[in-house]
């Protein structure tokens, strides 16, 4: 159902799910980023695939950085759904590291796949091996770089795994159409994927949507 993929190099560790992103979307596709933040996975899918492109955030430094850099983006609350978006009105809804700091998972990819073709979802994986032995031997919430926030401090407020949102995307019958598991090893058997991986991508759709 997917394939590991190797993290060439930890300084371009924040902008590796970007890579991988970009390279799932087609070109000349009809984009809304959700969560876009400063608006600069939006605004290379635009120069380097010729997408058309929406943006939708929350905060309002985040929207003034996008409208200085040419960008459409509108101010919107994603625990509130997507209720201002027709069905089927764009060919990708894309969630970057947005997943785990919203309150209902489940409404937010539901209305993903009705609003697009297709949904991409990143999201890290706190299954990897590095969070089990923090959690296990130091005794406390795991920090490192793919999760880099105390428990106290942290916007994140559902951990999920890759095996968690499997099952997720089976209970609601949204069919994965492609994972990218991104590891710090070439390969691995499937068995390993949930160990592996410190952040994993999907592409969704619901092939049974009317």
């Amino acid at each position: 159902m997917g394939m590991i993929d190797q993290q060439a190099n930890p300084e371009h560790r924040v902008h590796i799910s970007y890579e991988r992103i970009i390279e799932l979307v087609e070109a000349g596709s009809n984009v809304l980023d959700l969560g876009c933040g400063d608006g600069e996975l939006l605004l290379r899918l635009m120069r380097e695939k010729q997408v058309r492109g929406r943006g939708v955030d929350i905060e309002e430094s985040m929207i003034l950085q996008c409208i200085s850099k040419g960008l459409s983006v509108f101010q919107g609350n994603l625990e509130e759904g997507l209720k201002d978006y027709p069905t089927g009105s764009y060919d990708y809804v894309i969630l970057n590291h947005t997943l785990q700091m919203i309150h209902d998972p489940a409404m937010l990819i539901q209305e993903m796949v009705r609003v697009g073709r297709y949904a991409v979802v990143n999201f890290p994986n706190f299954a990897h091996i590095l969070n089990r032995i923090q959690l296990a031997f130091g005794g406390r919430m795991p920090v490192n770089r793919n999760i880099p926030y105390e428990w106290y401090n942290t916007p994140n407020i559902h951990f999920c795994t890759r095996k968690d949102f499997v099952e997720l995307c089976s209970t609601l019958k949204i069919d994965i159409v492609r994972s990218i598991d991104m590891t710090r090893r070439h390969t691995a058997p499937p068995f390993l994927h949930n160990w592996l991986a410190t952040e994993t991508c999907f592409v969704l759709t619901n092939t049974l949507r009317t």
